[in-house]
Order: C-alpha cells, then sequence, then structure tokens
C-alpha cells in the first residue's frame, strides 16, 4: 500500500531467513518533496509525538526507544540503513513485549525521510547545537530526530536545518549520552510542556 512517501512497518507472523521471527515487516511507499522551513511555526494543536532514529546501529538501543514510544504513545520512524536485522534477537528482547503497542514508520534513507518531512517541525538533537532542547515550545506535530550512535547526524543535514538544532547539556568533556537515554530525555521534555497529555 503506496501512501505518504514512507514504509510502514507490521509485525510479521512469517519466519525470516535466520529462522528467527522478526519484530517488523517491510513494506515500500513513495516519496513526496517539501520545501525547508525557514523558521520556526508554533501550533495549537494538541501534542503528536514523533521519535526519528538516523541509520541506528546497535538494537539494543532501537528497543528501548520503541519501548518508550509505546508508552507514551509516540510514532516510531527508522531510517536506512539500519545496523542490524530487524529479527534480531537483542532488539526484540530490549523492546519486550511493547512491540504490538508501537507504531513504526520505515524510511529507505535520510533524504527519503527528509523529502517527506522537511517542512515539519523537526528538531535536530546533536551536540554541535547552541541552542538547549528545553527551550523549545514542542507543541502539534514534532519530530524529534536523533543520529547514529557512532556518528551522530551528518554535517551537512545539520548545516542544513541549523535553526532546528538542539543540544542536551551535559559536561564538555564527554561526547555524547547514550541515544535511548538521549531520545527519552526530549520525548519527556515534550510531554511535560504539554501537561502529559493523555498519559497517566
Amino acid at each position: 500500500m503506496r501512501k505518504n512517501g514512507s514504509r510502514c512497518l507490521k509485525r510479521s507472523k512469517k519466519r525470516c531467513a535466520s529462522k528467527r521471527k522478526p519484530v517488523f515487516s517491510i513494506c515500500d511507499t513513495a516519496a513526496v518533496v517539501w520545501p525547508v522551513p525557514d523558521k520556526e511555526e508554533k501550533s495549537d494543536m494538541p501534542l503528536k509525538l514523533h521519535i526519528v532514529l538516523f541509520e541506528p546501529e546497535i538494537p539494543q538501543n532501537t528497543g528501548n526507544i520503541a519501548r518508550t514510544c509505546a508508552c507514551i504513545g509516540a510514532t516510531l520512524h527508522l531510517v536506512e540503513p539500519l545496523g542490524f536485522r530487524p529479527s534480531e534477537r537483542n532488539l526484540k528482547r530490549a523492546g519486550l513485549d511493547y512491540w504490538d503497542d508501537v507504531k513504526i514508520v520505515h524510511h529507505a534513507s535520510t533524504k527519503a525521510f527528509l523529502d517527506e518531512h522537511s517542512a515539519d517541525n523537526l528538531y535536530f538533537f546533536t551536540g554541535q547545537a547552541e541552542r538547549s532542547y528545553a527551550e523549545v515550545d514542542y507543541a502539534g506535530e514534532v519530530f524529534l530526530v536523533f543520529g547514529r550512535e557512532s556518528r551522530g547526524i551528518d554535517p551537512g543535514i545539520l548545516e542544513r536545518f541549523a535553526v532546528r538544532c538542539v543540544r542536551i547539556p551535559m559536561k564538555e568533556s564527554l561526547r555524547s549520552l547514550n541515544l535511548s537515554n538521549a531520545a527519552a530525555i526530549g520525548a519527556y521534555e515534550a510531554l511535560r510542556q504539554n501537561g502529559f497529555s493523555g498519559l497517566v
């Protein structure tokens, strides 16, 4: 089924070639090109949260983030290439039995994702930014974007979306937080600003 330039991920009951059941299966869709916004726009709409992982490498991190998404009602976007197979045992173990409760959208590449979503409210988490993630007003449909564990987000993308880059404060001498921790920090700040709407 083709829709909105992404590839949706659904749980599969078929066994993969490795004899393990994949956490999700992939179906293709086409991409739509959008302009790059030059400023942030506030929204009066309720928060609709998305967590985006550019080329994640460690299955345990992705599984932990999927569990977080399930618990807070966020949509998880996985952008290829992935550093693991959907059938990876550690991926499934980290997400436990929460996989049925998380909506996952798959994108063939960072370009495919940006072609579809560059005009949306994207916030790129990077140590290269000067603005704190807590200085952003998260409202309406919001996408929190995180890069690879080893290298982060490509410099060209950070330059293109410089006005949308934010950082999580930490000691200057250290490189980065764990990816799943960073995603949870960003997500819960957006939820806090919106009164944890829909959560108990």
